[in-house]
């Protein structure tokens, strides 16, 4: 989505990266314990576990932090989590979808209403902002992968429905059932991805500027630093030049 990568960037950009790698292993943890736990610890034979460890990997996590993981799913002593979706209005009438996978469900329903409001946004009800977006698969190259037209056309041969390409990288988006059907396709292709999920595609995009933007990136920063959540997705279409003044 328009300025979302560039987003995240930025907020790397702003002396976060150590902090937000170490928030991001946690996150990429959790999904790994509950992947394994929701089938055999066997990626092989457990697909979401299969794309919990290859999102890892692709991150530079440590096998042993993998290991770890799907080990505490099978030890049986691991926290039950349960995924939560959260959704609200953000500064400038931005729509937000939050994610979250929780052992206590009163907790981050607190802790997110709390950011909401301290960060010019308000919570809404389940559907409140959902009906905007479609729910599909995201698969996400390093700029490396190839120049745009390799992979347009390597995304046209797995059967991908739309491709975006930046000077950060590309963005395949597929049907919510295609996901892994196209990955696999991708990856004997392009090689592995960066990341490969289901995601939130927003329908349409809402413009934001000025402290409405700076506003918004507190809190989605705030939203990704809590613990209990593991994506934010936001329908902002920030300008480039006002992400830069926001990086300042």
């Amino acid at each position: 989505m328009a300025g979302h990568s560039k987003f995240k960037n930025i907020m790397h950009r702003k002396g976060r990266a150590d902090a937000a790698r170490s928030k991001l292993f946690s996150k990429l943890s959790r999904e790994i314990t509950v992947a394994a736990k929701s089938g055999l610890p066997d990626p092989d034979m457990n697909p979401r576990l299969r794309l919990a460890v290859a999102n890892a990997k692709a991150e530079s996590m440590p096998k042993d932090n993998i290991d770890r993981a799907i080990k505490k799913a099978s030890g049986g002593d691991a926290e039950t989590y349960e995924a939560i979706r959260y959704e609200g209005f953000g500064p400038g009438g931005v729509g937000v979808i939050v994610e979250a996978l929780t052992d206590n469900r009163n907790r981050a329903a607190a802790n997110v209403r709390a950011i909401f409001t301290k960060n010019g946004g308000n919570l809404g009800e389940t559907n409140s902002v959902a009906f905007m977006w479609d729910r599909v698969g995201q698969i996400v190259y390093p700029a490396a992968a190839g120049s745009e037209d390799k992979v347009m056309e390597a995304a046209i041969e797995a059967g991908a429905d739309d491709v975006e390409s930046d000077e950060d990288g590309h963005t395949v988006w597929t049907a919510f059932d295609a996901l892994n059907e196209v990955a696999q396709a991708l990856e004997a292709a392009l090689g592995p991805a960066k990341s490969t999920s289901l995601a939130w595609r927003p329908k349409t995009l809402t413009p934001v500027s000025g402290d409405a933007a700076a506003t918004l990136m507190k809190l989605v920063e705030a939203l990704e630093d809590e613990d209990d959540v593991q994506n934010v997705y936001f329908n902002a279409d920030i300008s480039a030049e006002e992400l830069e003044k926001l990086a300042g």
